[in-house]
């Protein structure tokens, strides 16, 4: 008689992306196996936080960048990210740093929440939380985000027309958040 064996399923972890130096805060909580590639983890922040993948991106861990080398221009500096699981690379680490758009600087603070032992397979990540709207794409890192925010709240701003133009839009929630479209998002990938 055959026995079938269960296997444990692959434990998950709820991970805190906080975007660095905006206000108001911008931040997802999601969930997603410990046993998640770099590059899958990629398009998880990608859609969970609202990017459109339009950019380059590295990660920072353990003293280790990750991310796509380019030998002549990385010298080495840069490993692979693809095939790296996340699990694998932490090794207790709580935190590490997620950078998207090298122009722009988008640092993320990843933090490692909590361990969760799943009851059933996970089959595409979850996005349990967040706050404030994704800065738009091409802004200008950090300062320009903070002059596009200005202008956005100020109709008689000279620049006011053509940032309406450039987002598709006549105004701009800072504060916005929709965990439903997130969700969506992330529904498109499977893990």
């Amino acid at each position: 008689m055959n026995q079938v064996i269960k296997l444990p399923l692959p434990m998950l972890l709820q991970l805190r992306i906080q975007l660095q130096g905006v206000e108001p805060a911008v931040w997802r909580q999601v969930l997603v196996p410990e046993s998640i590639t770099l590059p899958k983890l990629h398009e998880v922040i990608q859609a969970a936080m609202g990017w459109r993948d339009s950019h380059l991106h590295e990660y920072e861990i353990n003293g280790v960048r990750y991310g796509q080398p380019d030998p002549d221009w990385d010298l080495g500096a840069v490993k692979s990210a693809s095939g790296v699981r996340l699990g694998q690379c932490l090794r207790n680490l709580s935190s590490f740093t997620y950078v998207y758009d090298f122009g722009d600087d988008w640092r993320h603070l990843v933090q490692v929440e909590e361990h969760v032992r799943p009851d059933q397979p996970l089959l595409k990540p979850i996005c349990l939380a967040g706050e404030g709207a994704c800065p738009p794409e091409d802004v200008g890192g950090v300062p320009g985000y903070q002059r596009f925010l200005a202008v956005m709240q100020d109709p008689c701003n000279p620049e006011f027309e053509d940032f309406c133009a450039w987002i598709g839009a006549k105004s701009f929630d800072p504060g916005l958040f929709d965990i439903k479209t997130a969700n969506a998002w992330l529904g498109r990938i499977r893990i």
